[in-house]
C-alpha cells in the first residue's frame, strides 16, 4: 500500500501573497515555525511495508518513471501534459520500471519537477531538460528541510523553489543556484527524457544529494 508523504506539500504564492507575508513579521514567524515543524516531520525515518522492498532505497536509475509523490494522484505516473508552463511545480519519487516499485524508503530520492519556458534556462539545465521539463532534489542543502514553495524570489521577480526552513532559495532556471539564505550549494539536479509524453530518467543525480555536513 503507498501512503501519504509526511513532509508538506510545494506552495504556491503571488505576488500580493507574498508581499503581504514580507510586510508582516508575526505572519512570516509563524509560516517559519511550522515550516521548521514540518522539516522535523520530514526527517522522520520512512516506516515499513512498501518503503522496505528490494530497490525502495536505491537511488534514481536510468528508465525510472516518476510518479506522484502527495495527493490524491498520489503513486500515478507523471506524464508532460500534467505539468503546467511556468509551475505549479510537482514532487515525486522514481519508480522502476520492472518491478513498479517505488524507491521512497530514502527521502534522499524525492524529486521535485517543474515545467518552464526552454529559452530561460541556461546551457546546463537546457541540456537536461525536455521540454522545459526540470527535475532536482527536494532536500534543501542548508539544514535538510524539504523544498515547500513556490513563489517571488527575495530578491526580483520570478519564482524560484524556496524552503521555508530559513527561507533558503534555488533558481531553477540556472541549474538551481542558490540565490537567497544560507543554503552553501545548489541542488542537486537529476536528468530527464520524454518520449511520447512519457517523462524517465536519463542518468543519475547531478551533484551532492541531502544537506551539508557539519557545522
Amino acid at each position: 500500500m503507498s501512503r501519504s508523504n509526511p513532509s508538506a506539500s510545494i506552495e504556491q504564492s503571488g505576488e500580493s501573497d507574498l508581499s503581504g507575508s514580507c510586510a508582516d513579521p508575526t505572519r512570516r514567524a509563524v509560516l517559519t515555525a511550522l515550516a521548521s515543524c514540518a522539516c522535523l516531520a520530514a526527517i522522520e525515518p520512512a516506516a515499513a511495508d512498501d518503503d522496505e522492498q528490494p530497490g525502495a532505497n536505491d537511488r534514481p536509475q536510468k528508465a525510472d518513471r516518476l510518479v506522484r509523490a502527495e495527493g490524491d494522484k498520489a503513486g500515478q505516473v507523471i506524464k508532460s501534459e500534467d505539468l503546467t508552463l511556468g509551475g505549479p511545480p510537482i514532487r515525486a519519487w522514481p519508480q522502476d520500471p520492472n518491478t513498479s516499485v517505488v524507491r521512497k524508503g530514502s527521502r534522499l530520492n524525492e524529486v521535485v519537477l517543474v515545467k518552464l519556458d526552454p529559452n530561460e534556462l541556461d546551457d546546463a539545465t537546457r541540456a537536461r531538460a525536455p521540454d522545459g521539463i526540470v527535475c532536482y532534489s527536494v532536500i534543501c542543502t542548508h539544514a535538510g528541510c524539504p523544498i515547500t514553495a513556490w513563489l517571488k524570489e527575495e530578491q526580483g521577480d520570478k519564482n524560484v523553489l524556496k524552503c521555508l526552513c530559513h527561507n533558503s532559495e534555488y533558481d531553477p532556471r540556472q541549474n538551481a543556484q542558490v540565490v537567497f539564505g544560507p543554503a552553501p550549494r545548489r541542488l542537486a539536479a537529476l536528468p530527464l527524457t520524454v518520449a511520447d509524453g512519457a517523462i524517465t530518467v536519463a542518468a543519475p543525480f547531478v551533484g551532492k544529494v541531502g544537506a551539508q555536513q557539519g557545522g
